[in-house]
């Protein structure tokens, strides 16, 4: 049997403050109560709970019931989260607009100064840049998926990493973007990614059938993910990792390009992979 989560720690999601959180789980429990006898429920201040309960109503976390006194209620829980999706992407469209707002003076602003500094710029450097994997190199990839056009080609271990991604793979693949992923032979995985990749597979086949999914038949030099390259070398961002087994994975860096050339070149590889190196029969079917 699953052990339970602690509330509070359910509640630490909506990214609300302490006393915001602690009125609400108190709430959440008794059902209906007035302010003066929450604050002795809950420890909070009465100078300060009127504040804490304007601020939930204020994020459609509970009702306000008229009255002498005025009495809070909670709301249900899935209509908390769903406020809170949709408070968060109220407070993104703000920020957007905002940005947008002044989208012209700052390019014609910091668009010369940076134009200026770029120009001892080496070859090297706009080939691509360097950050570490994990939370970077996972946000750099899933800035692929929103920003694709066309399609994503994945060439990977196991695709362990799809938990992290999955919104923007998922979002990718209702706007109509291929997806192809490219795995390795389960045979050359250790026992431990193999039982990942097979889970991974049959998620993807499950949930996602129209993703394109192959297994490759030798051992792969590097691992990554392509989105939009062109052949005429004019457009294209990728992602990718070289295999260095003796490198922690935590100590290892991935290469983030723009280069539309070398893009082509990584797509060109992927391509000969997946129509000349890959396993006859699913290791899954």
């Amino acid at each position: 049997m699953a052990t339970e989560r602690d509330p509070s720690d359910l509640l630490a999601t909506l990214d609300r403050t302490e006393y915001e959180e602690r009125a609400l789980e108190r709430l959440l429990e008794l059902g209906r109560t007035t302010a003066p006898d929450l604050s002795e429920a809950t420890g909070i201040p009465k100078a300060r709970i009127y504040g804490v309960l304007d601020e939930l109503a204020d994020a459609g976390y509970i009702k306000v019931i008229p009255g002498r006194p005025k009495q809070y209620q909670p709301k249900p829980p899935a209509t908390i989260l769903d406020r809170a999706v949709e408070n968060r992407r109220q407070s993104y469209e703000s920020y957007r607009a905002e940005i947008e707002s002044v989208r012209e003076e700052f390019l014609e602003t910091l668009g010369p100064l940076y134009e200026r500094a770029s120009e001892d710029i080496s070859p090297t450097e706009e080939l691509f840049h360097v950050v570490d994997v994990g939370d970077p190199s996972e946000a750099e990839t899933r800035s692929l998926y929103r920003g694709a056009a066309e399609r994503v080609d994945v060439l990977t271990k196991s695709f362990e990493y799809l938990e992290s991604v999955e919104p923007t793979v998922a979002d990718a693949i209702d706007r109509g973007r291929d997806l192809r992923v490219l795995f390795l032979d389960p045979s050359l995985l250790s026992a431990e990614n193999a039982a990942v990749q097979e889970r991974t597979v049959a998620r993807l086949r499950e949930e996602y059938p129209d993703v394109a999914v192959r297994f490759s038949a030798t051992r792969l030099p590097w691992r990554g993910t392509i989105a939009d390259p062109s052949m005429a070398y004019d457009s294209g961002r990728a992602v990718l990792l070289v295999e260095e087994e003796e490198i922690p994975l935590h100590k290892r860096q991935a290469a983030v390009t723009e280069n539309p050339s070398f893009v082509a070149g990584l797509e060109r590889y992927f391509q000969l992979t997946w129509e000349y190196d890959t396993l006859a029969a699913d290791p899954y079917s």
